[in-house]
């Protein structure tokens, strides 16, 4: 990575892709060091040449739900099977979004403690089964949250000396119709802020009012937003306060960052 490159200035150890958004091969061309690759469905999972050819590049991490279909430990693993040597994992126990009902009803905890035997340099994404993730002793993959900076430092005062990944929409401005074009819609969706939401609100630059207010100050807690100068400042403290690495998705696409 470049000291020069937008990456670099504002902090991020990693990005996170999106395949329904780009072609993950476009970010070859990027300076980053590790790549993440979000699950949004197995007919969206990136081709096994397509990914070890970026490979090539940089470090790629493929995240793999452990109750889907394909990346079951424990009944048909077969994806896992077609993913390359060179590739790496996020143990995740999926969005329900991209689950039927069959695998939303599938034990979490006794998969990710399979998975994580056969791959012990996996990461562990967090979301909705905390303790779980913890007790695997894998790099604990975390959203980024309100409440992030306090149990960083809660685990590191405890003694937790493993490694955290924080994750995180990276919006590079702070123009605050920009900043909710681009994220809004996603941290809607958080709880807390989905029961302070008036019922029917816009959730993007249309907001207005109380949620508009809601939302922009939403974005702030659940996402990297502002300056290049404002965003360093935030990924500076993610670490001060026990991130090891910091994984940027960019909201308003990869060319965001490619200066």
């Amino acid at each position: 990575m470049t000291a020069s490159s937008t990456v670099a200035r504002v902090g991020l150890d990693a990005i996170a892709l999106k395949p329904t958004e780009c072609n993950v091969s476009a970010a070859a061309s990027l300076p980053i060091e590790t790549i993440a690759i979000d699950y949004e469905g197995r007919e969206h999972l990136p081709d096994p040449d397509a990914l070890e050819t970026l490979a090539a590049e940089a470090e790629v991490r493929v995240t793999t739900p452990v109750r889907a279909d394909g990346f079951d430990p424990l009944g048909d693993a077969s994806l896992v099977a077609d993913l390359p040597d060179s590739i790496g994992r996020v143990l995740v126990a999926g969005h329900p979004a991209y689950l039927t009902d069959a695998e939303r009803s599938r034990a979490v905890a006794p998969r990710l403690g399979r998975a994580i035997e056969a791959d012990p340099d996996a990461w562990v994404g967090t979301e909705s089964v905390e303790r779980i993730a913890m007790a695997t002793g894998g790099t604990q993959y975390d959203l980024l949250s309100r409440t992030t900076d306090r149990e960083l430092r809660a685990l590191r005062a405890a003694g937790f000396d493993g490694e955290v990944a924080v994750y995180a929409p990276t919006v590079l401005t702070d123009d605050d119709d920009a900043v909710l074009d681009a994220v809004g819609d996603y941290v809607a969706r958080r709880q807390s802020v989905a029961a302070a939401l008036p019922d029917g609100a816009a959730t993007d630059a249309n907001a207005s009012g109380r949620a508009r207010e809601v939302l922009s100050k939403a974005a702030r807690d659940y996402a990297l937003v502002g300056t290049e100068a404002a965003v360093r400042e935030q990924t500076d403290a993610l670490r001060e306060a026990g991130a090891t690495t910091i994984v940027g998705y960019p909201a308003r696409g990869l060319d965001s960052l490619r200066s």
